[in-house]
């Protein structure tokens, strides 16, 4: 039937004043469809002024129903562009955000206002403490952000529960004895939904989201029923996906002025083939809509003459059609493949594969493609891909030519600044303010604590060198405070971290409070955030709730504190969990900046939109199409004794999206051969594309190189020499006059760290947040070797392990290791303390007495003097006056390779000294062994390695070695060359990234 062939009324408040006679709804419906490869909205909007041209009033009391907000705008461009003047534009209803005042067809029907749908944080929350207050029940009580994370999988549950029309009252009856008890206990589970929910929303008096949205579907279905209109309405680009849009759209297609314009009906499809498809295919969705209506297939029409420029996209909708075939049916591909495809040569024009090495390629290339679309003056182009972190790489690629494009999806708010710094803030007291947690705050570009914010950083780098770098300090603000009075810090610093200490400590009471609600706590976060915030010149309100992020943030914050407090309480890591997981499904989308001719789209949001370009990306399994998602709930016959569509339907509408975009007028698709180093498997969708196109001949037709060679070239520089290496000459009165024997190896391995550390003054800080490691306890192992040592010079007592333990546990402590260290360190240094006892006890015998932690110091003959020091750990003298020199080492020993080279010359060096009186009252004429001890507590515990060498020859050899090393550095033109011999090439100095080793060392034959 024609929909618009009656008029009457005027458009006034798109309401009829007065209640119509009931007409008759027609027999036979009446479907159109638009197909794939025609701009969908402004086919639409050319049939609709067409069919209303011969009354001027007709269009205007014409209502159109189109799936998304976004399809409305482009609808209502469409519009513009057709109509040659000035016209009243027909009402555009968006079917997934219907409200009141859109619906209300007649003035009277006082039943359409219902309820209002709870809000998503609200309901996450109030979901969240029934699934904790169930868990309570258990006995395994979850803490209120596990149960949010389980909450926002019954609200997801909910949505296809309601959306699709289960009875959850059919949930006891799906526990059956025949299912495992882990089933059972789903069930159990899920009784929240079907019995505690209700109940809720009642008291909030409230109802579900998709339940009012459904109800006001079927309330609409039901009216136009009742009561016919005289004017037009038309419902299009639907698939009637859900069930409450498909009973409307039975219902415009039965209405004497209704029309039903379905997208991409696949008209040419064979009956063999359309009869076979299942709920994967792309036409599987419309053929259900179309039984559902009471339709045949072949009794639907085009909505308006195809334009002669279809041609060459109806050979690509026909080649779309047979490649995307149900499975069953692809043997009729064999006719294809006689016919030499020649009727598909067409669709090939502007169609186009790009298969990229990996996601950052894929998403350069991408960037090129759209930048390279600018250039054609008014050319429009999009990305359309399910891939957020595919758009977030496009987004950011696009930067180097300072394009902002739009982004459907928009920004999570927790990737926006304002949203960030508070996530910080909660983070950071969960933790304690742990160092970590702490800088990363306080470094924030929003921080300013009220102060000029280059002085408020000046100051936060200061806190960092004076107390945060090292060993982890005890957790709280206030041990931070007691910290750096202990290390003398200014005055000023002090302070200013009182000062900050006072904005922050507030939040860390309310989240340290037991019975403190979370909407005290959401109020106390936003107070501390603002007053961080703040600077010298402005609030910290206006600092942090500035600009669309900023609103969303505050927004955010409200809702938490409006809420929270019927939530109950919250610990302090739960809360900084929760606030992250909430915060990422609130979504910021700019509305300005943007540029006008391109954009990225979610296949769902480029419904029925129109590009010269269309770029479909991350063409790969598990990604587009998405995986078939299990549900986290029910298996595939408790899903279906629900009435629930199997999870292979949402597979189906997606290859409906992607068959009718591949249609668009110039297409690029795109994949990723790897993510993260591991290959992929590309679309079944393009698998069967490729593979048709290649029996037909077309397979190099399907290949694009050139967006993939401009985002390769883009970063390619001209091929530099590489930089030498470092070699500087300082003056010879700048080079060190005194070193230790520890650094002797290094000057001999990379000179340049010697350079750097002794002559530019550089150290290597410590680490921020340090955990004790193997430097620590190493350390410690010396320090408890020593004091032993020295409390029992001459004899061992009974208890000698005991008295050696408690050495190591003081040492322990003194070094800072936490329980958790210890739970490794000591069964370990137990082991190695009890190998050494038994050795030391063994040792006695044969010694006549021992020194430890010797200082020494020796002059070497230079022209200007220099100083060689040192600290021996442990020299034994003999009864015969002879000497053995001890090192410990809990890590790595030099072989005698290396020491008979003189490589590791530590003790070759120290024994020299001795023999030379370097120790003062410890002296021998004779050195007889060189020994490491070895202590690392595993298998063996410990060993003690003597050298394999003469120690009195190596001594003077060592020694010598030295006095030319000095000589050959008082020698102005001699470099402090870097790595000049590295023991290996895995090894790094704390020096390598300022000699910069990796740029000149690459291909090196000794690296």
């Amino acid at each position: 039937m024609d929909p618009c062939r009656h008029s009457g009324g005027t458009r006034g408040s798109r309401r009829i004043p007065e209640r119509s006679r009931p007409r008759a709804l027609m027999a036979a419906p009446s479907v159109f469809s638009i197909p794939a490869g025609i701009p969908f909205a402004r086919a639409l909007a050319v049939g609709i002024v067409e069919r209303t041209a011969r009354d001027p009033l007709l269009l205007a009391d014409t209502t159109v129903l189109v799936p998304t907000r976004r399809a409305g705008r482009a609808l209502r461009d469409a519009f513009a562009e057709t109509l040659s003047g000035a016209a009243l534009l027909p009402r555009l209803i968006a079917l997934g955000d219907v409200d009141e005042d859109e619906i209300l067809f007649d003035p009277y029907a006082d039943d359409f206002l219902l309820k209002p749908a709870v809000k998503p944080l609200r309901r996450r929350l109030l979901l969240a403490r029934l699934v904790q207050r169930w868990s309570e029940r258990r006995g395994s009580a979850l803490s209120l952000a596990q149960a949010a994370m389980h909450a926002g999988e019954l609200a997801r549950f909910l949505n296809e529960a309601v959306t699709q029309g289960a009875d959850l009252a059919k949930l006891d009856g799906l526990a059956e004895d025949r299912f495992a008890e882990h089933w059972q206990e789903v069930v159990k589970f899920l009784r929240i939904v079907s019995e505690q929910w209700p109940k809720l929303l009642e008291a909030e008096d409230a109802v579900e989201p998709a339940a009012r949205r459904d109800t006001h579907l079927r309330r609409l279905a039901a009216h136009l029923a009742a009561h016919p209109p005289h004017a037009p309405v038309i419902a299009a680009g639907s698939t009637g996906s859900i069930p409450a849009t498909a009973e409307l759209l039975k219902v415009i297609a039965h209405l004497p002025t209704g029309a039903v314009v379905l997208p991409g009906l696949d008209t040419e499809l064979d009956a063999q083939a359309w009869d076979a498809t299942d709920a994967g295919h792309a036409q599987y969705g419309l053929r259900q809509l179309l039984i559902h209506i009471g339709a045949a297939r072949e009794d639907v029409k085009n909505w308006s003459p195809l334009p002669s420029s279809y041609e060459g996209r109806e050979a690509r909708v026909g080649f779309l059609s047979q490649a995307l075939r149900p499975p069953p049916t692809t043997h009729a591909w064999r006719d294809l493949l006689e016919q030499s495809g020649h009727n598909f040569a067409q669709g090939f024009a502007n169609f186009a594969l790009l298969e990229l090495r990996d996601p950052r390629e894929e998403a350069l290339a991408i960037a090129c493609a759209l930048r390279e679309a600018l250039e054609t003056p008014g050319r429009t182009a999009a990305l359309v891909t399910p891939d957020r972190s595919l758009a977030r790489r496009v987004a950011a690629e696009l930067t180097r030519w300072d394009i902002a494009i739009d982004d459907s999806a928009g920004t999570k708010l927790s990737r926006t600044p304002p949203a960030a710094f508070l996530a910080l803030l909660a983070r950071a007291a969960a933790d304690g303010f742990s160092p970590v947690a702490l800088l990363s705050l306080l470094k924030h570009p929003l921080a300013g604590g009220g102060n000029l914010r280059a002085n408020f950083r000046k100051a936060v780098r200061q806190l960092e060198m004076k107390a945060l770098r090292g060993l982890r300090p005890e957790a709280g603000l206030g041990a931070i405070a007691t910290l750096l009075m202990k290390k003398d810090a200014p005055k000023a610093l002090q302070e200013w971290f009182a000062s900050v200490a006072r904005i922050l400590q507030p939040f860390a009471d309310a989240l340290a409070a037991p019975d403190t609600k979370l909407g005290a706590i959401a109020a106390a976060h936003g107070q501390a955030a603002e007053a961080l915030a703040a600077t010298d010149s402005e609030s910290g309100a206006d600092v942090l709730w500035r600009g669309q992020a900023g609103e969303a943030a505050a927004h955010f914050i409200a809702e938490l504190i409006r809420d929270g407090d019927d939530i109950g309480s919250c610990d302090a890591r739960s809360y900084a969990e929760l606030f992250r997981d909430l915060a990422e499904l609130k979504a910021v989308r700019p509305t300005y900046n943007l540029h006008p001719r391109i954009a990225i789209l979610g296949p769902l949001e480029a419904r029925l939109l129109d590009f010269d370009l269309v770029i479909l990306s991350s063409l790969n399994e598990g990604t587009w199409p998405a995986e078939a998602a299990t549900d986290p709930f029910l298996s595939r016959p408790m899903r279906a004794g629900l009435g629930l569509e199997p999870p292979e339907r949402r597979t189906g509408l997606a290859a409906h999206d992607f068959a009718s975009l591949a249609a668009s007028r110039a297409v690029l698709m795109t994949r990723a051969l790897k993510e993260n180093g591991t290959p992929t498997v590309a679309s079944r969708w393009l698998l069967r594309i490729k593979q048709l196109a290649k029996g037909l001949g077309f397979d190099h037709a399907l290949a694009a190189e050139q967006p993939a060679q401009w985002a390769r070239d883009l970063d390619t520089a001209p091929r530099e020499p590489r930089c030498p290496r470092p070699s500087p000459r300082p003056p010879v009165l700048a080079r060190p006059r005194n070193l230790r024997v520890t650094d002797i190896e290094t000057w001999l391995r990379d000179p340049y760290a010697i350079y750097a550390k002794y002559i530019l003054k550089l150290r290597p800080l410590d680490p921020i947040d340090e955990e004790p490691g193997p430097r620590q306890r190493g350390t410690a192992i010396h320090l408890a070797l020593e004091k032993f040592l020295r409390a029992f010079p001459n004899h061992l007592p009974d208890n000698a392990l005991d008295e050696l333990l408690r050495f190591g546990d003081e040492a322990f402590a003194e070094k800072g290791a936490s329980p958790a260290v210890l739970a490794l360190w000591r069964p370990r240094f137990i082991r190695a303390a009890r190998w050494f006892i038994d050795y030391e006890s063994a040792r006695r015998t044969t010694i006549a007495r021992s020194a430890v932690e010797l200082q020494g110091t020796l002059e070497i003959p230079a022209a200007t003097p220099f100083t060689l020091t040192g600290c021996a750990d442990r020299i034994d003298i003999y009864p015969d006056g002879s000497a053995a020199i001890l090192d410990y080492k809990t890590g790595r020993v030099p072989s005698d390779k290396q020491i008979e080279a003189l490589i590791a010359a530590q003790l070759p060096l120290e024994a020299a000294m001795l023999l030379r009186g370097a120790f003062g009252e410890t002296r021998a004429d004779v050195v007889k062994e060189l020994v490491h001890i070895r202590l690392t507590g595993g298998e063996p515990p410990g060993e003690d390695r003597v050298a394999d060498v003469s120690p009195n020859i190596l001594a003077e050899e060592a020694l010598a070695r030295l006095t030319r090393q000095v000589a050959r550095y008082d020698d102005a033109g001699q470099p402090y060359r870097s790595r000049e011999m590295p023991f290996s090439i895995c090894d790094e100095g704390d020096y390598d990234h300022l000699a910069r080793v990796r740029e000149w060392s690459r291909g090196e034959a000794d690296e």
